[in-house]
């Protein structure tokens, strides 16, 4: 019977539900199953099986699958999907036919099929296989009592499952709408295929923001929970997605409370130098990355960033829009994009280029920034007619980046990034806001979001001469899902 059971968890949750494809070749690495519990669970058990929840979060090159570009699971694609769809950026500095299923998302010319939707939806959907298994331990009485793992680490790990469990579902609500919710290890084939069926989006939102405030009863008030392993989740990180959450639904009033609960723990700042968020060697040191997942090179399984190699290959490259976004002597710019040496210094973690085509990385990926939140802040401010409120926070942000050293050693010219004046017009202060949200964030996968939740995708992406139509303010369910739930699974409008 156990060994049924441990099949039907392995075979039936992962391929059924989540769908990974017929022709991946090896086993996702780190994933925990039953396979590899024995009748006597141990705290490394408890340990493993969430740390290996994060690894879906990575840019590690093939934890699933073995370069199978064209089912989109070589890496997380979400510079793809957002940075990419939002005209941002380009697949390559030198356009070619390498890869056309990116360029189909670049033109909105792409169907169902695309791989770039089996891989978020891959992804996404092994990493809450993966964290449902995590919290079935956890809260398993007897599991608890016989390994004897302290309450405190406990609840901290059941905190950063629950998180893990929100952000993963974050991702697909927003991608594509109402998805299958699971919440449970499924122990049968026939669980699996009654789960396969969308629940609508409020379901998932409900979903999120439950997990969302147990996961912040749970978590210590501390910066770093664990000192020595700074890139757990952690209470701030928390708090900050129950704001970007409140954001996304228009929910105001919730999104300053939450920034100013954030604001109240006092642990979090805008770094004087814009770079010390990205620079591979101030990791954890800074005073404003909230979450970001932690890429380290030379391990065994590989935790190394995986997307320098394709900045190597001349993948990611700026817009000439992007570019042209920026106001005068902005000093992200260059942070952001180093032209004449085709360098993405935001995303390679140094400004001279290192470790650019290196598969192995340390270069970490950051998820949620303190700049990011307050913006959020300043738009539910605008949105609630604190006008004032609105522009000194935008003028916060103007400020650090105007007094940031230049990353070429020039002297950043009077008047560069003048402060916003006072004005009681919220369609001015929105215009700022949106101009400072795409400079500030530039290639961190925040755009196409953007763009969407604004409302003016399609004026915006239709004026850089794209096919965006309104079925694509969804994108389409993995056709493949579809077909292998026998319909269960519908697609959105329009696919």
């Amino acid at each position: 019977m156990k060994t049924i059971y441990k099949s039907l968890i392995a075979v039936g949750a992962f391929l059924i539900v989540v769908g990974c494809n017929d022709e991946l070749t090896k086993d996702p690495i780190g994933l925990l199953t039953l396979d590899q519990v024995d009748t006597n669970p141990t705290i490394n058990t408890l340990e493993s099986s969430v740390n290996s929840s994060y690894q879906l979060l990575s840019s590690t090159l093939n934890i699933v699958g073995e370069w199978q570009w064209d089912d989109g699971t070589v890496t997380r694609n979400d510079f793809i999907l957002h940075d990419i769809a939002s005209g941002d950026m380009n697949k390559k500095w030198n356009p070619d036919g390498d890869q056309a299923w990116m360029d189909e998302i670049s033109a909105y010319s792409f169907t169902a099929d695309n791989g770039a939707f089996n891989g978020i939806w891959l992804y996404d959907y092994e990493g809450i296989n993966r964290i449902n298994l995590a919290v079935s331990y956890l809260t398993n009485p007897e599991i608890i009592q016989s390994v004897g793992i302290s309450e405190a680490r406990k609840n901290q790990l059941l905190g950063e499952s629950y998180f893990l469990r929100a952000f993963y579902y974050f991702d697909l609500v927003n991608n594509f709408g109402g998805v299958p919710l699971l919440t449970e290890p499924l122990t049968s084939f026939a669980q699996a295929y009654e789960a396969a069926v969308r629940v609508p989006e409020t379901e998932v939102w409900e979903q999120i923001n439950a997990d969302l405030v147990a996961a912040k009863a749970l978590l210590p008030n501390a910066k770093y929970p664990s000192p020595a392993e700074p890139w757990r989740v952690s209470k701030g990180a928390v708090i900050a997605l129950q704001a970007k959450a409140a954001l996304y639904n228009k929910d105001w009033g919730s999104v300053i409370s939450f920034v100013n609960e954030l604001e109240a723990l006092g642990f979090y700042s805008l770094n004087a130098n814009y770079f010390d968020n990205f620079d591979v060697d101030k990791e954890f040191s800074d005073n404003e990355v909230i979450f970001a997942y932690d890429h380290i090179s030379n391990q065994n399984p590989r935790k190394g960033n995986g997307l320098n190699a394709l900045i190597g290959w001349g993948f990611v490259a700026p817009t000439e829009s992007f570019i042209n976004e920026f106001e005068p002597n902005d000093p992200r710019l260059l942070y952001t994009v180093d032209v004449p040496n085709q360098n993405v210094s935001k995303l390679l973690g140094n400004t001279v280029g290192d470790d650019k085509g290196n598969d192995d990385a340390p270069s970490n990926k950051i998820f949620i920034r303190y700049a990011d939140v307050l913006l959020w802040k300043a738009e539910a401010l605008n949105e609630t007619g604190d006008y004032s409120g609105a522009i000194a926070v935008i003028n916060d942000i103007r400020n650090r980046a105007r007094t940031t050293p230049t990353a070429d050693g020039s002297v950043t010219p009077p008047g560069t990034l003048a402060a916003r004046p006072n004005s009681t017009d919220p369609v001015q202060i929105k215009n700022w806001l949106m101009h400072e949200r795409r400079v500030e964030l530039g290639f961190e996968s925040q755009r196409f979001n953007d763009l969407k939740r604004w409302g003016i995708a399609q004026a915006f992406l239709t004026g850089l001469g794209k096919n965006f139509q309104d079925k694509n303010y969804l994108y389409p369910i993995p056709q493949g899902e579809v077909d292998k739930s026998a319909g269960t699974i519908t697609q959105n409008p329009g696919y």
